[in-house]
């Protein structure tokens, strides 16, 4: 299944729980919320994202500690979980959304290709899951968008709806 319906299916459940969502995006470069803002209805959910590509902006913009960075470099899950606690919070959604790892075609601060972190932060808590994705650059974004957005549904169905 490809980001189409990870999106699909998360837009609904959010529209569903009337919450809304962000999203903070390194290797993705933007394409979480391109795929999300295809679905119809997202208006109603979508608030914003961040594309903070640089480290530097995932401080700046994002809020992620700058100690955490210095210490760990960006392609890191406790990184992941901050990019979507920062951008749900810095855009005042109910969910934040987030992606942070290596596309390719090298290594990065000695981090594989294909190494990647999602995250998706909510009320109850932050959910991070490493990736070892295998393919060339295009693969490893697109499958990051899908699974990123099937965590977010798989946390929108397991949590209590905030009313």
């Amino acid at each position: 299944m490809g980001p189409d319906i990870a999106a699909a299916a998360a837009v609904h459940r959010l529209i569903d729980r009337h919450e809304t969502l962000a999203t903070a995006e390194s290797l993705t470069g933007g394409l979480v919320a391109a795929t999300v803002v295809e679905i119809p209805g997202v208006s109603a959910v979508y608030r914003g994202g961040l594309v903070v590509y640089a480290t530097e902006l995932k401080h700046i913009l994002a809020g992620v500690p700058k100690a955490l960075l210095d210490e760990r470099g960006p392609v890191d899950p406790d990184v992941a979980g901050a990019l979507a606690e920062g951008a749900r919070d810095r855009c005042g959604a109910d969910w934040g959304v987030a992606t942070t790892g290596v596309a390719g075609p090298e290594p990065q601060d000695g981090k594989p290709v294909g190494l990647v972190y999602v995250a998706v932060a909510g009320a109850s808590g932050t959910q991070v899951r490493e990736l070892r994705l295998d393919g060339n650059r295009a693969a490893i974004r697109t499958e990051s968008v899908t699974r990123a957005l099937f965590l977010l549904a798989d946390c929108l169905q397991d949590a209590p709806a905030s009313v």
